[in-house]
């Protein structure tokens, strides 16, 4: 699914929001997500997942043209964990019940 796309199906549950209304609305959603990661700040949506930050440690590679050895910086990844509620809807035949 696209950006426009997710906008365009908003816009058709919220109807009393213009389709440029409504793409403010989603790219505030996106600009807040981003400024909370920013300021490593958990994100979590219930029913979804959370969204934290997680620090990869420095590592040598290879550059796969040359094979020559690279080292690779730490740096800062997002993690995605789906929630409860998602994980049943992808997963149906795995309720126990």
């Amino acid at each position: 699914m696209t950006r426009s796309t997710l906008i365009e199906k908003v816009s058709e549950k919220v109807k009393d929001l213009t389709l440029k209304q409504t793409e403010i609305v989603v790219e505030t959603v996106f600009e807040s997500i981003k400024e909370a990661l920013a300021h490593n700040e958990k994100i979590e949506i219930r029913g979804f997942g959370n969204f934290r930050l997680k620090e990869r440690q420095p590592r040598n590679a290879r550059n796969p043209k040359t094979g020559e050895k690279v080292e690779v910086p730490s740096k800062m990844a997002v993690r995605f964990k789906a929630g409860k509620a998602l994980r049943e809807a992808l997963n149906p035949d795995l309720i126990k019940g």
